[in-house]
């Protein structure tokens, strides 16, 4: 396992005091039940303790880097971030599933490239780095590979916005939001939708969209986006 230590170390800073920990947290229970004369310890216990570990950092991260957004949609941001599709993103641009020991009707099947699985050994990562090194050094780590992602918008796709705008301009009250369709262009086959949300009568965002609620999505994207400049400004 020396090239996984290596490229951990070359890829994250981090050298692990404990390789053993490392280890587990890359040995899938397949690879373990293929080997259990040897009392092998899989990747479950790491995975478990590496969720709540993500969830607690994301949740600390949304809620300085959006004060003004509201409990639903700071959850709903959370939920899209740390789903089993995103984090699995993140393993494979990482090569953390070259490292993983799989047993062999798994890697027969293709674990390795199974999303739920990248996931788990993701997870199990982030509870490796959290048992060996501390909260300081993971945090270091996201900041590094999962925050500047959150602020791009890569989690956005997961995200609803039209239900996070009506939460957060109907704190105070009832508002009327309305979304009506501009324009539609292009061939039936590949027609966009362009929609402009209105809040009492006033636009606050267009979106254009392949489908009337992809862009109604956008608009309201638009819309949250002015909100926050204006509320930081």
């Amino acid at each position: 396992m020396k090239k996984l230590f290596q490229h951990v170390k070359d890829t994250f800073g981090v050298t692990f005091t404990d390789e053993s920990v490392l280890i587990e947290a890359f040995t899938h229970s397949s690879y373990a039940n293929d080997h259990r004369d040897k009392e092998i310890r899989n990747l479950e216990r790491l995975e478990f303790l590496g969720d709540a570990v993500l969830e607690v950092t994301v949740s600390e991260y949304l809620y300085h880097k959006y004060p003004n957004h509201p409990e639903g949609q700071l959850t709903r941001m959370r939920a899209s971030i740390v789903r089993a599709e995103s984090l699995a993103m993140l393993a494979k641009e990482y090569e953390l599933n070259y490292y993983l020991r799989l047993g062999k009707g798994e890697e027969q099947m293709n674990g390795r490239t199974r999303p739920s699985l990248l996931c788990d050994v993701f997870e199990a990562f982030i509870g490796a780095v959290f048992v060996d090194q501390g909260m300081d050094v993971v945090k270091e780590i996201l900041k590094e590979i999962l925050f500047p992602k959150i602020d791009s918008g890569a989690f956005s796709h997961g995200m609803d916005h039209k239900t996070a705008l009506q939460e957060l301009l109907q704190r105070n009250g009832v508002v009327t939001i309305e979304y009506k369709v501009m324009d539609k262009r292009g061939p039936d086959h590949q027609k966009e939708f362009v929609v402009e949300v209105y809040v009492e009568g006033d636009s606050l965002g267009m979106g254009i969209g392949r489908s009337k609620k992809a862009a109604e999505q956008s608009a309201a994207k638009v819309a949250l986006e002015k909100l926050e400049e204006s509320n930081e400004s």
